[in-house]
């Protein structure tokens, strides 16, 4: 058997979207006594999986809490939770940020479309993040990491907090930092670039950790996973730029979607595939100078949607703000074009959406729930 704390849960970003991460986390609660702890002790997050991962965090000693505590938020969202979607703000904060016009007395603009500070007074209402330690010295939780994206050196920055045992790590193009996890380090790594403001951080501002993020599984390895499971985001293909087998451009809106999708999504693929390149080579080498490599091999299990966020998306697009959905328009998004581009799927944080997002992860979880809790070691 596998030592428990070497079992590591992958929460990947995508705003909205990782309202699935819930329902995954459901199913597998169902089948768990209402006492148990966390199955895995590690935990890693980026962008809304931070988020996530993070609420889990809290919760480490009562799984099943940690659970319905989010079932609870994703919900009953609404726009307004999130960012601010009101005509008056949103459009003044476009004017201030976008104006070729200066104000004199504002040196420094933090450029972006939406305001999301009522994002930080929610999470900040919600989490206790001093539990983060409790759990960590009870043995309830080995480490928990937020990755975000520094503007200043291009790294990918893994914020991790954990017992002494594990130490400050520098690759190429990514670090990891011993720190306390705060509030700045969930609104930092959830900063979707121009539409959700910078955070500065330890002398420097960073933005959504999916950006650089040339090797998601990199922080859950680095704080000792062996065995990671994965909730990932990358959902069926489709053929919207088609029209009988015949190309057409797409849209201004199906572009940024196309943008967010390989930032979220894409990077994780290659990642696996580079580790599993890894673990075939290890198996050449005798055990005995496999640990004078540097290497260990690693096991992966990756859930994904059956079905199509943007699909999904598309059938609650009017329960968007009426601001929002003038400013889609922009971009070519309307009512008839909804479901071409993924980009809604991403910014719909209305309660509707969520619920059908949080029902299709309970059923893609519990119709691979046998696998799980066999690649999880749990009887």
């Amino acid at each position: 058997m596998t030592d428990k704390n070497k079992f590591g849960l992958l929460l990947l970003g995508g705003g909205a979207r990782a309202a699935y991460q819930v329902g995954v986390l459901k199913a597998l609660a169902q089948t768990l006594p209402r006492s148990h702890g966390l199955p895995f002790p590690i935990l890693s997050g980026t962008s809304a999986g931070a988020i996530n991962a993070t609420a889990l965090s809290c919760y480490a000693s009562c799984y099943h809490l940690g659970v319905k505590k989010l079932e609870w938020v994703w919900k009953n969202f609404h726009t307004d939770m999130v960012y601010q979607s009101n005509f008056k703000t949103l459009y003044r904060n476009l004017l201030k940020n976008f104006s070729p016009i200066r104000d004199e007395n504002i040196s420094i603009k933090n450029e972006s479309w939406f305001d999301n500070a009522p994002l930080k007074s929610l999470l900040e209402e919600l989490l206790d993040l001093n539990r983060i330690q409790i759990n960590i010295e009870r043995q309830y939780l080995k480490a928990i990491s937020v990755t975000a994206s520094s503007y200043h050196s291009g790294d990918s920055v893994c914020l991790y907090q954990s017992g002494d045992e594990i130490q400050p790590w520098v690759r190429a193009k990514r670090r990891g930092i011993h720190s306390a996890i705060k509030i700045e380090h969930l609104m930092a790594s959830s900063a979707i670039p121009m539409i959700f403001p910078s955070v500065e951080l330890h002398s420097e501002f960073f933005g959504d950790g999916s950006i650089n993020q040339l090797a998601p599984l990199s922080a859950p390895i680095h704080l000792g996973a062996e065995k990671i499971f994965i909730i990932g985001m990358d959902q069926p293909k489709n053929r919207f730029f088609y029209h009988e087998d015949k190309a057409i451009p797409p849209t201004g809106g199906a572009i940024v979607g196309h943008l967010l999708d390989t930032i979220f999504s894409d990077v994780l693929t290659s990642d696996i595939e580079r580790m599993e390149r890894i673990n075939q080579t290890l198996n050449f080498i005798k055990p005995e100078y496999q640990n004078l490599s540097g290497l260990k091999n690693i096991q992966t299990l990756q859930i994904n949607p059956s079905k199509s966020f943007s699909e999904i998306a598309a059938k609650h697009y009017e329960s968007m703000p009426f601001s929002i959905r003038a400013l889609l328009r922009i971009l070519g998004i309307n009512s008839n074009t909804a479901h071409k581009s993924s980009l809604i799927s991403y910014l719909l944080f209305e309660q509707n959406y969520c619920r059908e997002l949080i029902e299709l992860g309970w059923s893609d979880g519990l119709a691979r729930i046998d696998e799980i809790k066999t690649f999880l070691e749990i009887g």
